[in-house]
């Protein structure tokens, strides 16, 4: 069975965008690390697949496949638009990026009915809305977060409405020079 991955930046406040949707401080500010971006292109450069909530996706659809994120980070755009990708909707029905597939379903049995196909593991990028449903259902195994340092003091968590408690075990963490610190926690069943 493969896992269910949650890849998220958050600020030191816990949230993973503003209460409007802005996410730009999640790149902001931030000094350039050569070790911070060799640690993303790695990230980029595996043979997951990727799922994203309806706006998440919209978001992503709309910059990876461009000329300039190829010009910006060639090596994340690759990987981006290679990778297959699920977008959760039931609003949508057809999308223009490559290797993406629409799941109309709820999240939470098109994610069972993934973990039990045969493939790679699956990642999931922003999309609070789903990670809190996933999270609800006991369906993550793993989190890891970009701790950026800055407070915006208000926001959105990624668990909201969750009620189950999800206990946690760190199993990885790095700190980088730009301020950013990597933590990676595993579902403790």
């Amino acid at each position: 069975m493969r896992n269910v991955k949650v890849f998220e930046s958050v600020t030191l406040d816990g949230y993973f965008t503003s209460e409007d949707g802005d996410y730009s401080w999640a790149h902001e500010g931030v000094a350039p690390d050569p070790e911070f971006d060799a640690f993303t292109n790695d990230n980029a450069s595996g043979d997951g697949e990727l799922a994203f909530g309806r706006v998440t996706y919209g978001l992503m659809e709309a910059f990876w496949p461009t000329e300039e994120a190829a010009k910006q980070m060639p090596a994340v755009a690759e990987g981006m638009n290679r990778m297959p990708k699920y977008v959760f909707s039931r609003s949508l029905d057809e999308v223009s990026w490559a290797n993406t597939t629409i799941l109309k379903g709820d999240p939470a049995d098109e994610i069972r009915k993934l973990k039990a196909a045969p493939g790679a593991d699956i990642v999931i990028m922003g999309s609070g809305t789903i990670v809190s449903q996933l999270t609800q259902a006991g369906l993550i195994d793993e989190y890891q977060f970009i701790v950026v340092p800055v407070v915006i003091g208000k926001g959105r968590t990624l668990f909201d409405g969750v009620t189950n408690k999800a206990n946690l075990e760190l199993v990885d963490s790095r700190t980088f020079k730009n301020g950013k610190v990597s933590l990676r926690y595993a579902r403790n069943s």
